[in-house]
């Protein structure tokens, strides 16, 4: 029997196996899985990702990225021309902007990034996978151009300072985002933890231009829940939406609500057009 034989007779579930086998990137990460998930929190460390060096500063923060972004693929949209321009709140170490510039080489990416050690780390994985057409901004996407106190969690959670959080501030630039949004915006992705509303209601005028949107909404214990108002602005700018409901999880809400790093509730918001 010839291998084109083989081949089409092998059940579609068993081939995409024998690929994920046969796939050396993927065994060779798989290797380094094991060893980054045993990592001690907030370690840095340098590992191969798609066959370049990327640096990580936080193991457990970086699995979780990786499996949204890359396994999950929950950036992937369509484009209608091959050079889209993306604007990306919330860059941290550089996973979106690599899988932006995957999904589409010719993309012009403007990405924002504003903890100093965070920003570092972004700038050093954007060159070590040689990309062009990206736009690093070391600021903190808000509502108004100045300075933010900023809590510098350390990994992915670095945001707005809260009055509960007591250590770990720092200083920050900040911007407002409509300058960045005055030509067609085939992408805007935003992961601020927490500061989408202020974000969103400072552009709501520049929505139009606006393609598709990817928010990550972010609640707080104690804090009043912006959601209404942001689903409000996404209907009047006229977008669909749709809701994930990710991290924080918490089984039964009306007995009991988890949180974690003072977060209730976490929700990925996509918005397309009608």
């Amino acid at each position: 029997m010839t291998g084109h034989v083989i081949r089409r007779w092998v059940p579609a579930p068993l081939k995409r196996r024998l690929k994920k086998f046969l796939d050396k990137d993927l065994r060779e990460f798989k290797k380094q899985e094991a060893v980054i998930s045993k990592l001690p929190r907030f370690t840095t460390a340098q590992i191969l990702f798609l066959r370049k060096k990327f640096t990580m500063v936080d193991g457990a923060s970086f699995l979780f990225m990786k499996k949204e972004i890359f396994d999950q693929q929950i950036y992937r949209f369509n484009a209608d021309n091959d050079t889209p321009y993306i604007v990306d709140c919330g860059a941290n170490i550089g996973l979106s902007v690599i899988y932006f510039k995957q999904l589409y080489p010719k993309a012009t990416v403007i990405a924002f990034e504003p903890d100093e050690k965070i920003f570092g780390v972004l700038n050093d994985n954007i060159n070590s996978f040689g990309l062009s057409g990206v736009e690093l901004i070391k600021k903190a996407c808000w509502n108004m151009d100045g300075l933010l106190q900023f809590y510098s969690e350390g990994a992915d959670g670095g945001r707005a300072a809260k009055d509960f959080d007591r250590q770990q501030i720092v200083q920050v630039q900040c911007t407002s985002i409509k300058k960045y949004l005055l030509r067609k915006v085939d992408l805007l992705k935003i992961d601020i933890e927490g500061a989408e509303f202020e974000v969103l209601e400072d552009i709501e005028s520049q929505m139009g231009n606006i393609e598709k949107m990817f928010i990550e909404y972010h609640s707080f214990v104690g804090k009043p829940q912006a959601l209404p108002e942001i689903l409000a602005i996404l209907k009047r700018a006229g977008f669909r939406i749709n809701m994930h409901h990710i991290g924080i999880y918490s089984p039964n809400p009306l007995l009991e609500i988890k949180n974690y790093n003072m977060m209730d509730l976490q929700l990925n918001i996509y918005c397309s057009r009608v």
